[in-house]
């Protein structure tokens, strides 16, 4: 079965650099980072040394400036992959289907979700993600109270001189302190903070379901297909040279050999909806308790999260003092509070 081994070597190939894609997302020092200079390490007894310097500079720069300043190239990449999907979708998986009688309002519903994805994309992108200034400073340092632990009052931004608000946090590649920080996505070149949380969600939830629609319809196609071919009601000669009935792998091998884009897009797209199914239920896990991917994070060293604990030998423990229950939650992410609702509360 060499097709099913070499499907199954790109169904790998595709997990393996979109989880990588994602874990060198915002992160201070990149996994790949950390990868290609580990492999360094190891070649370093085989590269003369003048080489190994000219190829850690290079190297460097271009991870520096691909991961840790704005750069429009994960939104360009992020564009093309849906218009290359999009592309074969149209074409190949929409008119075999069309041909099927498929149901049109089904046939439409990636396309409606594509629209609504883009907009949040767009708003998200476009938005104020939070930007602390000296005009604002005063008004958001009143919105969230201090938590002693994580966020503890006095402590000064050495770049931007400011006393930072609590659950904010500078961004190295936006050179700005952003209120209630989230993460900094390079798939949309900003910050998630509490201006761009909403549309963040929605935007990640959407291109989820988007992802869900299109491998839906795509291994739905496919199954009729399967069904209505006559391979699967032949025989075909073994290696052996013995007669035998087709059976579903030579079944699914027939499917590629007949239609090999639509099956390598379907195992794209089935990918692409498992990781974004994880991430979108830890990105809703996070909205419904009150947390940021920063504080999230962060409350590892404290060996807690969202959880309060008894202190151990004086040693600081971090309670999650932010979350209000599920529903008001929710509220803040769609309407983040303002210093004067902060006043009211209290």
């Amino acid at each position: 079965m060499d097709f099913l081994t070499l499907f199954v070597l790109y169904l790998c190939f595709v997990l393996l650099l979109t989880a990588l894609l994602c874990l060198c997302s915002g992160r201070k020092e990149s996994f790949l980072a950390r990868s290609v200079s580990r492999a360094s390490q190891a070649l370093s007894m085989v590269i003369p040394p003048q080489l190994q310097r000219v190829t850690h500079r290079v190297t460097h720069r271009a991870l520096h400036r691909l991961f840790h300043t704005r750069s429009c190239l994960f939104v360009v990449l992020h564009v093309a992959l849906q218009a290359a999907v999009f592309g074969e979708y149209t074409w190949e998986v929409f008119g075999y289907c069309w041909e099927l009688q498929f149901p049109l309002l089904v046939l439409l519903l990636p396309y409606l979700l594509l629209a609504g994805n883009l907009s949040c994309f767009t708003l998200c992108s476009r938005a104020n993600p939070g930007i602390i200034t000296k005009a604002n400073h005063a008004s958001l340092v009143k919105v969230y109270a201090y938590d002693g632990v994580m966020f503890q009052r006095g402590n000064v931004c050495p770049t931007c001189t400011l006393e930072k608000p609590a659950r904010s946090k500078h961004c190295s590649v936006c050179r700005a302190c952003v209120q209630r920080f989230d993460h900094h996505c390079v798939w949309l070149n900003t910050c998630v903070g509490a201006g761009t949380a909403r549309w963040f969600l929605l935007y990640l939830l959407s291109l989820a379901g988007t992802a869900t629609a299109l491998a839906a319809i795509t291994a739905t196609l496919l199954l009729h297909l399967g069904l209505l071919s006559r391979a699967r009601h032949g025989t075909y000669r073994d290696a052996q040279g013995q007669e035998r009935p087709v059976d579903f792998p030579v079944l699914v091998q027939h499917l590629f050999l007949t239609f090999p884009r639509i099956v390598f897009m379907l195992g794209f797209v089935i990918l692409l909806t498992l990781i974004l199914g994880g991430y979108s239920s830890f990105t809703l896990y996070l909205a419904f308790t009150n947390q940021t991917t920063n504080e999230w994070y962060k409350s590892r060293r404290f060996g807690g999260s969202h959880l309060s604990s008894q202190p151990h030998h004086r040693k600081l423990v971090y309670k999650n003092i932010y979350s209000k229950g599920i529903w008001r939650n929710l509220k803040e992410i769609f309407r983040p509070p303002t210093a004067l609702e902060s006043k009211k509360k209290t």
